[in-house]
């Protein structure tokens, strides 16, 4: 390992990096970190047997084609690539359960660009385990599984954190990747804008007896939408959105009064379904941070912003925030900065807070106006997908803007 002292890290300093979160977008960053010169401690809540597990739990993520890029620079694809589902098209409906009946639609064809696919589909295990090896692997990260942060402290030369073990981590930036509910941003007093959606989403895997061909599904209906989406072999992964209490009740369902009411809002053209792993739930709301930084301190991922997966884009969007402060760090490195200088991080907020605002906009926009039956809003929506799917030029943007290959890329990205 190169010298601490070499990075600006004083003797008694643990690392450069304080990553709190061991999710996805936690080790990520110390990977990113890493190839920088820059060490990381990262603290994770869960146990490490927990993050390796290899059983499918059903749970899987639409990754866009910059972030596939992004595991690409961080040595992780070739691993990867063989356990992912190429997304090669999306197509959108807009319709209701009751009469079985769809109206105007939009069809994305990867074609239409010169980078395909737009993305891939990959499950939670893969990834996960892909994370905690790497970092097992990397001289310059620690990782401390099984540990909460219960307080922070901030001074002019260093960060400190304290552990609910009763220990201490110190470096020079603090990092949250700790979650909607994020404790760091908490304990930095940075107060947080959103709500509740009132909507819940189930989540898991459908086996189905034919192949998906690489299609996803996004189909709007009024209680919210419920998206399908194509893994490896017969099997689809969902995100069904439904009111709160409807929710609760089709989850407390045996498996096949599930698929009873599941069956009419996925349709026969995938042939029979069945469930393949565990059923999950997630509450649905909108929370944005105020601010992404604080003194030696920035947030990443849900800690900055989380918003509703009806685009799908809610990794993709904790990834480019990864990916944005790799860049900002490395080269306040190569230039001789301070890592944890106001300016330097407040070119990370400048960077991505408009672009997630508006991302949560546009989410909390489409999740409004599609989720409804009002015979006003449905005649606007789809004559606006009827113009869309005529407009060869803003249907390519839309592709565009769907794999990340739209706006200012970060280094891993491009």
């Amino acid at each position: 390992m190169d010298n601490p002292a070499r990075h600006g890290i004083l003797p008694d300093m643990d690392s450069d990096l304080i990553i709190v979160g061991g999710g996805l977008n936690g080790p990520a960053l110390a990977l990113a970190a890493a190839q920088a010169g820059l060490t990381s401690t990262v603290i994770d809540a869960l146990a490490r047997d927990v993050r390796k597990d290899t059983k499918f739990d059903g749970r899987s993520y639409a990754l866009a084609l910059a972030s596939k890029r992004m595991l690409a620079a961080l040595g992780l694809w070739d691993g990867l690539a063989e356990h992912a589902q190429p997304m090669n098209e999306i197509k959108v409906s807009d319709g209701r359960v009751n009469d079985a009946q769809v109206f105007l639609g939009l069809h994305f064809d990867s074609a239409e660009i010169e980078e395909v696919p737009m993305g891939y589909m990959l499950e939670d295990r893969f990834l996960r385990r892909a994370l905690m090896d790497a970092l097992d692997a990397e001289p310059r990260i620690t990782h401390m599984a099984g540990e909460t942060v219960i307080a922070q402290d901030v001074d002019a030369r260093r960060v400190e954190v304290s552990l609910a073990s009763g220990g201490s981590v110190s470096g020079r930036l603090l990092i949250g990747a700790d979650g909607r509910q994020s404790g760091t941003c908490a304990r930095a007093k940075i107060r947080r804008t959103g709500w509740s959606y009132g909507q819940t989403a189930l989540v898991c895997a459908i086996a189905h007896d034919k192949p998906n061909g690489g299609v996803a599904h996004q189909l709007f209906l009024p209680p919210g939408p419920l998206a399908i989406l194509p893994l490896t072999g017969n099997r689809s992964s969902i995100v069904w959105s439904e009111t709160d209490a409807q929710a609760r009740a089709l989850n407390a369902l045996p498996e096949e009064q599930y698929l009873e009411v599941l069956r009419p809002r996925f349709g026969d053209f995938l042939g029979e379904i069945s469930v393949a792993g565990d059923r999950f739930t997630y509450p649905l709301n909108l929370t944005l941070a105020n601010s992404f930084i604080s003194d030696r301190m920035a947030l990443v991922g849900d800690a900055a912003h989380g918003m509703h997966p009806i685009a799908g884009q809610g990794l993709n969007a904790g990834l480019r925030d990864v990916a944005a402060l790799a860049h900002v760090l490395s080269h306040a490195v190569r230039r001789g900065e301070d890592i944890a200088s106001p300016i330097t991080l407040e070119r990370y907020q400048s960077w991505r807070r408009f672009d997630t605002a508006s991302l949560a906009a546009a989410t909390d926009l489409f999740n409004r106006l599609f989720s409804n039956d009002n015979p006003l809003l449905r005649a606007g929506r789809d004559l606006g997908m009827a113009l869309i799917g005529k407009a060869p030029a803003l249907r390519r943007n839309f592709i565009r803007e769907a794999a990340g290959l739209t706006g200012d890329l970060p280094d891993l990205m491009k």
